[in-house]
């Protein structure tokens, strides 16, 4: 290898070195570097409703059984003392003297101790019926564990009879009543003796009725593989593994839901994760929107999130603490997670106090801590744990957000794959290739692309270098015979017969040791040309680069490489009007290069080594009359 060649790659490795140095650091990284929690530039709340609410599930409870009420009769003794005071009181004037009035006033007296004028007998009526309610619950380990309030898996006895007797007794009360006013034989009833009939069976009904093959059932509704919160969901059975005492008791239960693998979970925080002042954010579903037939079950079967503010700790009187929060909560949310700002568990609501009409009162939510949930766990020897499934969504969602879709797609596909009964998964990776299709994905280019681009841009400098110094630095084979200058713009051309008069020496040839051609007044690349290593082509202080397209966090680039003047680059990335050489290896006022003149070996012009007749600026040459040949 020449010396020439050696010192030109040592030149380019050098070069090498410094666009590597440039182009590297730029690369932006990889968005797979940042950690699942990491909140995008997204409110708390929509962040935490997407990652929460996979885990959130509405969960019912429910009793069957065989519901038996007796016939009731007037108690014939007890009834004939009461019309007595009946009379006594039309005749002190008490009452009115009408028939009507004097009913009503029966009516109330009877209402008022039902079991003094009221007496079962034959025959018992029967009805099967169910009863129960809808809570929240919340999966707390990837294999089917789940949290939710003790209130929200069994009843007392009391209230059981109160649901059963509102649920199956209400045919009945009305047959009762109807009868009852058809012995008013000639009196018609109005509104108020009506409901005076009805609140008399149904106080009579309920307080004999007796249940019979009770049965309890728990279950989750769970979505189908392939399918979405709609439609496809179904009730899955859950087994009750542990109960607490319910409000203001610890109101915790746990239940078990068998055959479960990869479920999407959500984190358990710590008491001090929150303190007064910091918000709330409650998960769960309102019994005003599943209770409530204008909504599709799409609707019902979509958790919802509300927020507000920790006001104060409580303790009740057995020293069970619970969190006073204005967050509102209505029915059907008992048992929902309360979540941190930062996305973790720091509670379970169970309670809220509510008016004389049965409205949620707000600023007066209570929470259950987390330390009682963690204890609860504890005794059955349950762990929370998160599960790929959960890792990998919440991965995808940050994505998302930061419209990152082509990197969250790929996971939003494994976790549908984790996991087919996602409810949520397939809404997502829809809407990332719709935006992929539409052009507005904005996914950062991982560093093996940025280090293919920045090589090839190498490659193409090295390329241009290499041709550079190779016509630039090339000896050239002797001396050759070359036609005459060319006249400068504006300038009177010589004769056509001195056209065709060659120098007989190298007066006006190229010099092969001297300063080389001067350049016109195309672009200048230094005062005089060196055939070997001269001044050269003089280069500004290299790239620089612009504050051009951005792409993500990675490299910003301007409209170009930007070089200075004398043989550099313009803002452009190009170079000025390429020199040209006259017909005498000079530069001419355009800064084209002529034909190149040759010479022989004794510096004289030597004939044309093709054809005696050579192309000039201005036509053809041909030899001189006297048949000398030039």
């Amino acid at each position: 290898m020449s010396g020439y060649f050696r010192k030109t790659f040592a030149k380019i490795a050098a070069s090498t070195a410094v666009v590597l140095a440039v182009a590297l650091p730029a690369a932006p990284a990889a968005a797979d570097g940042e950690s699942p929690d990491q909140r995008p530039d997204v409110a708390v709340g929509t962040w935490l409703a997407a990652r929460t609410q996979p885990a959130v599930q509405l969960t019912s409870f429910s009793y069957t059984g065989t519901v038996a009420v007796p016939t009731s009769t007037i108690n014939e003794n007890a009834f004939q003392q009461l019309t007595q005071q009946a009379v006594i009181a039309v005749q002190n004037g008490k009452i009115a003297s009408d028939e009507r009035s004097i009913a009503k006033w029966l009516f109330q007296r009877i209402a008022a101790d039902v079991d003094a004028y009221l007496v079962e007998t034959t025959p018992e009526r029967t009805v099967e019926a169910e009863v129960g309610g809808m809570c929240t619950g919340w999966w707390v380990t990837p294999d089917g564990y789940m949290v939710t309030g003790a209130h929200c898996v069994q009843v007392g006895d009391t209230e059981l009879n109160q649901l059963f007797a509102q649920q199956a007794l209400a045919k009945f009360n009305e047959q009762d009543a109807k009868e009852i006013i058809k012995g008013l034989q000639g009196i018609e009833a109005d509104e108020e003796m009506v409901k005076l009939a009805q609140q008399i069976y149904i106080t009579f009904n309920s307080t004999h009725m007796r249940l019979r093959g009770l049965k309890q059932s728990l279950s989750v509704l769970q979505s189908l593989p392939g399918g979405g919160v709609d439609k496809t969901a179904k009730a899955v059975p859950a087994e009750l593994v542990s109960v607490g005492e319910s409000y203001p008791g610890k109101d915790f239960a746990l239940l078990k839901v068998n055959g479960q693998q990869n479920l999407p979970t959500v984190p358990l925080g710590e008491d001090a994760d929150v303190r007064t002042g910091d918000t709330l954010y409650i998960s769960g579903f309102p019994g005003l929107v599943t209770n409530t037939p204008f909504f599709s079950l799409e609707s019902k079967l979509e958790p919802a999130l509300t927020e507000g503010p920790y006001n104060a700790k409580r303790s009740t009187q057995t020293g069970v603490p619970y969190i006073q929060t204005q967050a509102p909560s209505y029915h059907g949310n008992s048992g929902g997670p309360v979540f941190s700002k930062d996305g973790k568990v720091i509670g379970m609501l169970i309670a809220g106090t509510v008016s004389e009409g049965g409205e949620a009162s707000e600023s007066e939510s209570f929470v259950l801590p987390v330390s009682i949930i963690k204890e609860k766990l504890g005794e059955k020897n349950i762990k929370a744990a998160q599960a790929t499934t959960t890792t990998r969504y919440n991965e995808a969602l940050n994505d998302y957000f930061r419209n990152y879709y082509e990197d969250a797609l790929p996971k939003f596909r494994e976790v549908q794959a984790l996991f087919p009964n996602h409810p949520y998964v397939a809404k997502y990776i829809s809407e990332s290739q719709t935006a992929i299709t539409a052009g507005k994905d904005e996914s950062p280019k991982p560093m093996m692309m940025w280090v293919l681009i920045g090589g090839g841009v190498l490659v193409l400098l090295v390329l241009a270098l290499v041709l550079a110094r190779v016509l630039t630095r090339r000896k050239r084979p002797g001396v050759s015979y070359g036609p005459p200058a060319q006249p400068a713009y504006n300038a009177v051309p010589s004769p056509p017969w001195q056209q065709h008069q060659l120098p007989a020496g190298s007066g006006h040839g190229q010099q092969v040791n001297g300063s080389g051609p001067q350049y016109g007044s195309g672009p200048q690349y230094g005062p005089q040309y060196d055939p070997q290593y001269g001044s050269g082509p003089q280069y500004g202080p290299g790239p620089q680069q612009g504050p051009g397209p951005q792409q993500g966090s990675g490299p910003q680039y301007g409209s170009g490489p930007q070089y200075g003047p004398g043989g550099q680059y313009g803002q452009q990335g190009h170079y000025g009007q390429q020199g040209q050489y006259d017909q005498q290896g000079q530069y001419d006022q355009q800064g084209h290069y002529g034909q190149q003149s040759h010479y022989d070996q004794y510096g004289q012009p030597s004939q044309h080594p093709a054809d005696p007749t050579r192309d000039v600026r201005y036509g053809q040459f041909a030899p001189p009359p006297d048949g000398r040949q030039q």
